[in-house]
């Protein structure tokens, strides 16, 4: 279910950290073809059967993609997964704060895992066992970085921090920084994830819903756009300077959100 990735593992990953990426599809071939002409990725198998691949960027892992949707009955989204010493620990904690574990925790030959809803509604993943050790948010090849948007995010920021074990500010090096609207996390003061309110749950529209979202790098933004358009996706969101980035950068810096043809949301971006 979850995919991470196995060549380079880190027993030493920082629990709580983001540590891989994956969506859950409805029919692997499709979604594979559509990634390949949007964001140039290739495939490899993923030793997790045969409804899973590992995508990749230069040769490098990227995300993986399981086509479980329907078998899990869960909704096709993009789903971050984050490091957890204990899954069966993290997993009571998630239903002791009013969250719901939707699947799992379910055990795999390098770990375990389990897909969780948070209290607002956005589906997240936990992950116990061996990590990418070059796989980092941010860098390489992974995605250029996380963003929740929820109802309240500082009631999210306190869920995430007691589930995964978030420290405030200044307490070390993995932190979670709040700000006046939103709040940062970061790992050695690189940037990882941030957290905005303004969600709502009720709405039709998927992208104001309270979700996890994700940003994957392009060479170039309108490029990606019209390719996901020719190949059944919908642009949700159209080029515009990044409203992730400080002022100095949205000048240079573009991103658009887009639905891939099985509705799953994805935010291209130029930074």
């Amino acid at each position: 279910m979850s995919g991470v990735e196995q060549d380079k593992t880190d027993s030493q990953t920082v629990a709580g950290a983001p540590c891989w990426v994956t969506l859950l599809s409805r029919e692997l071939s499709a979604t594979q073809a559509f990634y390949a002409d949007v964001l140039g990725w290739t495939y490899r198998a993923a030793g997790l059967g045969d409804d899973f691949r590992v995508a990749l960027t230069d040769g490098s892992p990227v995300a993986g993609i399981g086509a479980l949707a329907s078998s899990l009955q869960v909704a096709v989204s993009w789903t971050p997964y984050f490091a957890v010493s204990d899954v069966d620990e993290a997993a009571a904690r998630i239903r002791e704060r009013g969250a719901t574990v939707a699947v799992g925790p379910l055990a795999f030959h390098t770990g375990r895992a389990a897909l969780a809803t948070d209290p607002d509604g956005a589906a997240f993943g936990i992950w116990e066992g061996a990590v990418r050790s070059d796989w980092t948010v941010g860098r390489g090849s992974a995605p250029a970085w996380l963003e929740l948007r929820t109802r309240d995010a500082a009631q999210a920021a306190r869920f995430y921090g007691q589930v995964l074990g978030w420290a405030p500010e200044a307490e070390g090096d993995f932190t979670l920084e709040h700000k006046e609207d939103h709040s940062v996390l970061r790992q050695d003061g690189h940037v990882l994830a941030k957290i905005r309110g303004g969600g709502v749950q009720a709405t039709p529209d998927p992208q104001i819903r309270p979700r996890w979202h994700v940003y994957f790098r392009v060479p170039e933004v309108t490029g990606a756009v019209e390719a996901a358009v020719r190949g059944g996706g919908k642009l949700i969101s159209p080029p515009e300077p990044s409203s992730t980035l400080p002022a100095a950068a949205e000048s240079t810096v573009r991103e658009a959100t887009l639905r891939d043809p099985d509705g799953a949301l994805f935010t291209v971006t130029s930074g």
